[in-house]
């Protein structure tokens, strides 16, 4: 340890990103909703299965929810670049929170079924396809300097983490003792803090612009920049394999608690817990990292972490062991995640910000309603282990094919990364393939 530094001054750069006024608001008000929101997404897996019992269902559900963001992402991400990011954020916001209150309503009411589930959830997903893109393209606006912006988008990854550590394990005491309505009341009441937190910001931009271009000219602007751009079109491939095959086993949870491991909602809540223990060790690690170098390999390897511990996972039948194995899953979830959307927004230009984010919205939750129909259609034929298995091995694969890309999309990075500072530029053509490492 250095002389005169005690383990704190030691590890400050962790936390760096908290210096920023605006970031400090958006920390402390996402940090009490997405606890809610955590809770609804325990409720609502729960209440489907409670009121179906069906494995196919479940898979519906969560396509309902995230499919208008794979239909309306890229015009979002449009807008986002047209207007005020902020206004923007408070709508979305307050639109979430009546969605929640009005499943509330009716769960509570006792006069709640699938349909008005399903509606819903299409409700949200429609409001999502909005809000992500330009939470992500805000992010830039919260943090002034960018040589933080990965460190804020660690605390960011760690703030969701800690809220899936803990509304999870909030959600499954609440849906004992009260039923699931009340995790949904919880949820929309949540939304006036990020909703507070949002207003009370100062962020210094100048008048939104009105665009010389058309917005179709706009969107192919930024479908040109994504597909002819080899580190980013590379990594929202791999991105989207794994948000289609791997992530979707969130919605199968319910049927590994209560058929695998023979539990009930508590059981659920303690294996969405380890995930999210996982996720979070991941999101401190990013966290006190340095740097940006290294966070290719990251993508790497995480997929294939990812990908063993799904396969392990199905495989499983003790709740120990699975507890422990949705730790190694939302560890190498987490850490894909994080460490490809720091990547991103480091090489992205500031103009096309919100178009690249909004097709990482795409590749993130966009595949995910074909991911959930696909584990719900295995799962109902299959069973829901085998299900798990066999998308377990595509994650695997994508992380070989990824490392097969490592070498060309470094080299492309390179000279980006010495203009930023990131890397010296003395460094030989022998060393690029370091790039990222």
């Amino acid at each position: 340890m250095t002389p005169g530094k005690n383990p704190l001054q030691r590890f400050s750069h962790a936390w760096r990103a908290l210096r920023h006024r605006n970031f400090r608001l958006f920390f402390t008000g996402q940090s009490i909703s997405l606890i809610g929101t955590w809770m609804t997404r325990v409720a609502t897996s729960w209440l489907v299965y409670q009121l179906t019992g069906s494995a196919l269902l479940l898979g519906l559900v969560g396509f309902a929810g995230q499919i208008p963001t794979f239909l309306l992402a890229p015009f979002a991400g449009v807008l986002v670049d047209r207007l005020d990011r902020r206004k923007m954020l408070v709508w979305t916001q307050a639109l979430a929170g009546l969605q929640s209150l009005a499943l509330a309503a009716l769960t509570i009411g006792k006069i709640i079924n699938i349909r008005e589930v399903i509606w819903l959830s299409v409700m949200q997903g429609l409001i999502n396809a909005f809000d992500m893109p330009g939470r992500q393209a805000f992010l830039v606006q919260m943090v002034e300097d960018k040589q933080d912006l990965g460190n804020a988008i660690a605390l960011n990854s760690s703030m969701v983490n800690m809220a899936r550590l803990v509304g999870p394990a909030l959600a499954g005491i609440v849906i004992g003792s009260v039923g699931e309505g009340y995790c949904f009341l919880i949820d929309g009441l949540s939304y006036l803090a990020v909703i507070a937190s949002l207003l009370m910001m100062r962020v210094n931009i100048g008048p939104v612009r009105r665009a010389a271009i058309s917005m179709l000219h706009q969107l192919k602007e930024g479908w040109t920049y994504v597909r002819g751009f080899a580190p980013i079109r590379t990594i929202l491939l791999l991105f989207a394999l794994i948000s289609l095959m791997g992530m979707p086993f969130m919605v199968l949870m319910p049927i590994f608690a209560a058929q695998v491991l023979h539990g009930g909602p508590h059981t659920l809540g303690f294996l969405l817990g380890a995930s999210g223990v996982g996720a979070l060790i991941s999101a401190v690690s990013l966290a006190l990292r340095k740097t940006v170098r290294g966070l290719t390999s990251m993508i790497q390897i995480s997929a294939a972490v990812f990908g063993i511990g799904l396969i392990c996972f199905g495989l499983s039948r003790t709740f120990p062991l699975s507890m422990f194995l949705m730790l190694i899953v939302g560890f190498g979830m987490m850490q894909g995640l994080a460490a490809s959307n720091t990547v991103i927004q480091t090489l992205v230009p500031e103009d096309k910000r919100g178009r690249v984010m909004s097709y990482y919205t795409m590749a993130f939750v966009g595949m995910a309603p074909f991911g959930s129909l696909l584990a719900g259609t295995l799962a109902h034929h299959l069973g829901a282990p085998h299900a798990v298995m066999i998308t377990g091995a595509f994650c695997l694969a994508g992380s070989t094919w990824f490392t097969t890309q490592l070498k060309s999309i470094r080299k492309v990075m390179r000279p980006i990364y010495v203009e930023m500072g990131i890397i010296r530029s003395e460094l030989t053509p022998a060393m690029e393939d370091q790039v990222g490492r």
